[in-house]
């Protein structure tokens, strides 16, 4: 029993001493100082661990220039980033670091075109990152290699497929030779969280979106033209105003619903989108209970509740454009969201634009009032 009782001892001994160090090497990996050469142009960046010894330091600024510094353990190969649109290796680009024979920095950008390793399968200088190649550095410092660069995108960054990977043979000529090991996954530039490839809610995402944008910006506004200016069409434009509104409020519910569900999924921190989409369902359900609140045509009370109703759901109209809008850019979509949303927008300005034009000059020459619901 003693001797069993040593052997236990020993064993936990080993394991703590093993994985001891590994939790530590693991919540230690940030807390490592930059190179002083990269003090300058990479402070103050975000830090987060992503693959083995690979750490991700990052900051996307206002103008969405991200600056990178991507480091891990070294002694003689190249070192890869690759930002993919589908979470394949082929067709992304990468920038690519290393160290040379002689000691020398070097970094490039490779498209990544094909898997057989030649020069027109994996070509330097090609690809579709935009950056500024004076502010790209390779360091090597303490056994660590740290791969700096600046890229500019046509929009705010968020959920990218990412591709990490290093080979262990010097380039020669700017050709790389095979990876030793690759990963990839999905970053959240807004959040620092990690996602294992298609474990991401894109389609969740995609729902979130979608509904919110059929609802309050298509249908909403639709259903506030009628009831503004086709009143002459009556009853028909309030039995018609009110149903198309109350389908909107409950697609646009329905919006909401996934947008929390999205939030429970990513704890995205985004309290800009989330405290207006807020702001915009609060209004909807003031509407939606003035309906059922509204008093009599001949209540003295009725012309307040007019200007109410009106103004309310001007604000909501309103401020439910402007966390599209802010949706679309924080959610980093691509040009075919930005617009056709943008266009959307200006099919419903002009529309308002020429029926207000209208409607004053019919007021103009009638000024007979007009029934109220």
């Amino acid at each position: 029993m003693e001797r069993a009782a040593v052997v236990a001892a020993a064993l936990v001994a080993v394991l703590v001493s093993v994985l001891a160090p590994a939790a530590t090497a693991q919540m230690d990996s940030c807390s490592g100082e930059l190179p002083p050469s990269l003090v300058g142009n990479y402070s103050g960046l975000a830090c987060q661990p992503v693959w083995n010894n690979f750490v991700l330091r990052y900051h996307q600024d206002k103008n969405n220039v991200l600056r990178v510094v991507l480091s891990t353990m070294y002694s003689t190969g190249w070192v890869g980033m690759g930002f993919s649109r589908d979470g394949l290796m082929v067709g992304s680009s990468a920038m690519v670091g290393w160290m040379g024979r002689k000691g020398l920095p070097h970094i490039r950008q490779f498209a990544l075109r094909g898997k057989s390793g030649s020069k027109k399968d994996v070509a330097v200088d090609r690809g579709f990152l935009v950056s500024n190649d004076h502010d790209h550095t390779v360091v090597v410092s303490q056994a660590k290699i740290f791969v700096a660069f600046q890229l500019r995108f046509p929009y705010r960054l968020s959920h990218q497929h990412i591709i990490l990977a290093f080979g262990s043979g010097i380039p020669v000529n700017n050709k790389l030779s095979k990876h030793q090991d690759k990963t990839s996954f999905t970053f959240d530039f807004t959040t620092g969280k990690t996602f294992a490839d298609g474990a991401f809610p894109y389609a969740l995402r995609r729902a979130h979106g979608g509904l919110n944008l059929f609802a309050w910006g298509i249908l909403m506004p639709i259903g506030a033209i009628l009831a503004r200016y086709f009143r002459r069409m009556d009853p028909l434009w309030f039995y018609l105003h009110v149903g198309i509104q109350f389908v909107g409020f409950i697609i646009g519910l329905a919006g909401v619903v996934a947008g929390v569900a999205l939030y429970n999924k990513i704890q995205a921190d985004i309290p800009a989108h989330r405290g207006l989409g807020i702001f915009v369902l609060f209004l909807g359900i003031l509407q939606v209970l003035a309906f059922f609140l509204r008093p009599n045509t001949d209540s003295k009370y009725r012309k307040y509740w007019n200007w109410y109703h009106h103004w309310a759901g001007r604000l909501t109209l309103f401020f439910a454009a402007v966390n599209i809008v802010l949706g679309i850019h924080v959610g980093g979509n691509h040009s075919s969201w930005q617009i056709g949303y943008g266009f959307n927008l200006a099919i419903l300005l002009v529309a308002v634009i020429a029926l207000e034009f209208m409607l004053w000059t019919r007021w103009s020459k009638d000024s007979a009032p007009t029934p109220t619901y």
